[in-house]
């Protein structure tokens, strides 16, 4: 297994397979490198770079629900570029990483080849957040992946038409099974952290969305997404009217990449940069 050690003394660790345009692939806000399961296999070409943050997956946890931040996450982000001898890469970012691409394009655009956001863009819809909190940092009350599997079909209700097989993949990925049941697969203090950070007030991220400015991106939205609104999603596409935008039908938050309009839209950016 592939680990780096950041500034701060924690060691993070990351996949690194293929050749290729390099891709960085930053998952969601609790998930690990695995998010990106689905969609590797249409990537084939590419070099694909998948990072577990801090406090998720085979990657160290922090002493303080602060370093939970985004800030913080973009200089991890940085040095493990810097540990790859990479100069710039194309950033994949789902849901949260695509946050983080936005505070890479502010802090350090040159680091940059281009950014695809999925399912994410500079407004947060406050249903979609509501949801996620109501789960972080939870163990499930299902004991099994088979019933968490059955729960979760049940609770993603802008799902339409997706096998019980590929939620009992989903389950496997988000927990794992031990005597006491099922297990998170990262820090529970992120709850807090993602608490501390929404009782503050919240900064406009549209500037942050406009230093993507001159960079090839890309923005896939599930049709039913209760994160991306469909006005922040055409506000986005009115300010960057050469943005690969692509609506995924029958799925929520967050598309899983391997469904077709999301794979054309990634092969339309990615020959952008080739």
């Amino acid at each position: 297994m592939a680990h780096f050690t950041t500034s701060d003394g924690l060691r993070l660790h990351y996949t690194d397979e293929g050749a290729g345009l390099p891709i960085l692939c930053l998952s969601g806000l609790t998930r690990t490198t695995r998010d990106f399961d689905y969609v590797t296999p249409h990537l084939a070409g590419c070099r694909l770079i998948k990072l577990d943050y801090r406090g998720r997956g085979q990657s160290d946890w922090a002493e303080e629900a602060s370093s939970y931040v985004l800030p913080v996450e973009c200089r991890d982000v940085l040095e493990l570029l810097d540990h790859l001898g990479l100069d710039a890469v194309a950033v994949l970012g789902t849901s949260r990483g695509g946050l983080n691409a936005m505070g890479l394009a502010m802090g350090a655009k040159d680091r940059l080849r281009g950014v695809c956001l999925n399912d994410v863009g500079p407004v947060i819809d406050r249903k979609g957040l509501e949801f996620i909190k109501g789960y972080l940092g939870r163990n499930p009350a299902a004991r099994t992946h088979e019933e968490a599997a059955a729960a979760l079909a049940c609770t993603m209700t802008g799902f339409v038409d997706v096998p019980m097989a590929r939620w009992i993949e989903e389950v496997e990925k988000l927990y794992t099974a031990g005597p006491d049941g099922l297990q998170i697969t990262y820090d529970p203090k992120l709850r807090e952290a993602v608490l501390d950070q929404d009782a503050q007030a919240v900064p406009d991220l549209w500037p942050y969305f406009d230093a993507l400015d001159g960079l090839p991106l890309a923005c896939i939205r599930g049709a039913n997404s209760d994160l991306l609104s469909p006005e922040t999603f055409a506000e986005m596409q009115r300010r960057r009217p050469d943005m690969i935008a692509a609506e995924v039908p029958g799925r929520g938050h967050i598309p899983f990449l391997d469904e077709p309009e999301a794979v054309a839209a990634l092969h339309q950016w990615i020959g952008k940069m080739q």
